[in-house]
Parts: C-alpha cells; structure tokens; sequence
C-alpha cells in the first residue's frame, strides 16, 4: 500500500504527515508527532485512553484511521491550554478532586469529560456516567472521577468565581 500525505488541524496548527492507509490516529500522534498524552491501552477501542476529539466528539483514535481525519480538527490533551502552567478547568477539577491516580485513563476521561461538557453544561450524574462509559479507570473507582467532572461543569459555568467572591 502506497503512502498518503494526510493533512489535519491538531491543537489549532495545521499538520500535514505521510502515513499509511491502515495507520491509526493513535500511531500518527505518538510515533510520528511526539504527543504522548494519547495512550495506548488495549487498541481495540475498549478501554478510551486513547481518546481525542475529532471536531469536537470523542472518539478512540486506536481504531481511527489517520486518513478519516483529513481536514478535520483533531485536538488531545496537549491543546486543552494555552501554556504549561494554565490548566482547563476539567484538568485543573481532575488533579483537585484526586481523579487522576495512575493517570492512564486521565486523558480520554478529561477529553471525554471536555466533550460532554461542551454540549451539555450541566450534567446529571446518569448523564456523566453515558458519556464515560466508554473509558475504563482501575484505580479510583470512579466517585473522584464524577466529583471532578461535576466540580469542572461549576468551574467552566463560573460558579467557582461566584462562591470565590462571596466569600471574600
């Protein structure tokens, strides 16, 4: 199979690879680029940790073939922020409620999370958990990782600045 030049917005650059067709997303972002935040669990689309946004959903890029991502918007964990020292509310919410234990699933929760707080923000709790089915964490047990998602929904809706300045 001949190799394709592949073209694709990652964390609002544009990026332009050559790949093999059966390349995955995964593959590209990890071996060609550098962006390790990615990880690689199970690669059969079981597990989320490796799970980006394409154009906004989540999808588990082990399973997506580079190419299906031409011209799209691909973002990872890498560009949730603008520099090192300034966290997104739903990573900042994550570190502060102690949902990040290993940290192998860290990325696909806090990108899924992203996702669904996107579009919705106000979850219910039956809401967070169908939006998180599709990642697996060993560690926490899952009660940090709903409390973090529910504390960034308040932090990205301003509802931490506003109980802030009460209490000032």
């Amino acid at each position: 199979m001949a190799s394709e030049i592949v073209s694709f917005m990652l964390n609002n650059r544009e990026v332009v690879i050559v790949a093999s067709p059966l390349d995955t997303l995964q593959h590209v972002l990890r071996d060609q680029i550098g962006y390790m935040a990615t990880k690689s669990g199970c690669s059969q689309g079981g597990c989320g940790s490796c799970t980006v946004l394409v154009d906004g959903q989540p999808l588990v890029s082990c399973l997506l073939p580079v190419k299906d991502v031409e011209g799209r918007e691909v973002t990872t964990l890498e560009g949730l922020t603008k520099t090192a020292e300034e966290l997104h509310p739903v990573q900042a919410a994550f570190f502060d409620n102690f949902a990040v234990q290993c940290g192998y699933c860290s990325p696909g929760m806090i990108m899924v999370s992203k996702a669904l707080l996107e579009r919705n923000p106000h979850p219910t709790r039956d809401e967070i958990a169908d939006a998180i089915a599709g990642n697996v964490c060993r560690c926490t047990g899952y009660q940090s990782i709903f409390e973090a998602i529910e504390d960034a929904a308040q932090r990205m809706n301003g509802q931490e600045a506003a109980a802030d300045q009460e209490g000032k």
